[in-house]
């Protein structure tokens, strides 16, 4: 576990100031040691240096969506295999602004769940979603169990 930099530490406590009260809140499946301060700083720093780096990338992402759309009327001697080879370049563009769009969405709801004192708590059963999925995947909303009934549908 590293510790953050003054910087890191001070988003932290600008952007969650009840974090050292809420983190007693966070619930913890069976077995598991109780959430410390230091694992929830870390995952707040990883939540919110990804929203930064996936703001920055969504923004290139829709410039250089944007030049394909402006520019894909241009070229009049295009062939079959060029109008393709653009649309296939304007669908891979597009699939890539919705996912990161799809990522800063998930990352921002993180960030307020944390603000909130939800965190840790699977949004359908109430229950906790467990430290180790949260550690890998801390974006997660739904516990595994809950998780697994939703994709069977």
């Amino acid at each position: 576990m590293t510790k953050p930099s003054t910087t890191a530490r001070a988003a932290i406590t600008q952007t969650f100031p009840n974090l050292a009260r809420d983190v007693e809140r966070f619930p913890v499946r069976d077995g598991e040691e109780p959430w410390t301060l230091a694992e929830i700083e870390e995952l707040a720093v990883l939540l919110l240096e990804d929203r930064v780096r996936l703001e920055a990338e969504l923004a290139a992402a829709d410039k250089e969506l944007s030049d394909l759309l402006r520019n894909s009327g241009d070229g009049a001697g295009d062939d079959q295999a060029d109008y393709g080879s653009s649309a296939l370049e304007r669908e891979h563009e597009l699939t890539l602004v919705n996912n990161l769009r799809d990522l800063l969405a998930q990352t921002r709801h993180a960030i307020e769940r944390i603000k909130a004192g939800t965190y840790a708590t699977c949004e359908i059963t109430g229950l906790p979603i467990g430290k180790a999925r949260l550690q890998a995947f801390p974006r997660a909303t739904l516990s595994v169990e809950a998780k697994a009934r939703e994709e069977r549908r």
